[in-house]
């Protein structure tokens, strides 16, 4: 039995027979251990073993044994048993229980200008279908509560293409969309090297600058700096370390000439 997530409750029948003796429902959930349900009539008793209050007796057993399941989730997919045990004899039936999660579609387009087809978190996996003709191939992702969500991206054939319908199908139903996506220009791609090329100018220009009027400060610097003063030696300073020297050997000729003149 499929029943979809949207529903709020889900009922499962018992082989319906007179004077029944005992009745019991045996469950084996994908998630959680078993659980039973159970009637006597003979002691006009119920009882039940590891089952949630979500599952319950839609009426009274002695009179339908139907099994109800209130708040349906993916937790209670599963196998569902029961047991009849009547006057003519012995009696089963068995349901299988599988819930289904109708995806949640969009449609949009991407920077490219490809239209987008998305089919969120249902379970089974939807089926995504375009009306035009593409190349496109599904790419699914699964959780961990079971759903899957499946992407899809339009690649027309032709660049003529001007609008793409997405059909998604799923067990739970179906659904369809039409959109109309820009085509990609180049355009934008050329704007985007010419401001690339552009900031790289702009910082080599500004490098340059800061080189330059930092070669031209080191030149006047170096301009501006007072010459070293060096000690000059002037020749009278010669003539007045000379002369007290030339002064006294002269007065000692004169010495040696009067010496002279006496030995005369």
């Amino acid at each position: 039995m499929l029943i979809p997530l949207k529903e709020l409750s889900s009922v499962f029948t018992c082989p319906q027979k007179s004077n029944i003796t005992m009745v019991t429902w045996k469950i084996s959930p994908k998630v959680g251990g078993p659980c039973t349900l159970g009637y006597r009539a003979d002691q006009n008793k119920t009882d039940r073993t590891n089952c949630s209050d979500s599952m319950n007796w839609k009426f009274r057993p002695d009179r339908d044994p139907t099994l109800e399941i209130r708040q349906v989730k993916i937790a209670h997919e599963g196998n569902y048993t029961c047991e009849v045990v009547a006057p003519e004899g012995n009696f089963h039936e068995t349901h299988h229980l599988t819930v289904l999660v109708p995806p949640k579609p969009t449609l949009s387009c991407d920077d490219q200008g490809n239209p987008v087809c998305q089919a969120a978190a249902g379970k089974p996996a939807a089926q995504i279908s375009w009306v035009r003709e593409s190349n496109s191939t599904p790419n699914e992702e699964g959780h961990d509560d079971g759903t899957v969500t499946v992407l899809s991206k339009f690649t027309a054939h032709s660049t003529k293409v001007t609008n793409a319908t997405c059909i998604v199908s799923h067990p739970a139903g179906n659904w369809s969309a039409s959109i109309a996506c820009p085509p990609r220009s180049s355009n934008g791609k050329v704007i985007l090297y010419v401001s690339i090329i552009l900031c790289f100018l702009s910082i080599i220009i500004f490098v340059a600058v800061i080189y330059y009027f930092k070669l031209h400060h080191d030149r006047l610097c170096h301009k501006t700096r007072p010459p070293e003063t060096a000690l000059t030696h002037s020749p009278q300073d010669d003539t007045m370390e000379v002369e007290p020297y030339t002064t006294y050997v002269q007065k000692e000729n004169a010495i040696y000439n009067s010496v002279s003149d006496l030995t005369v």
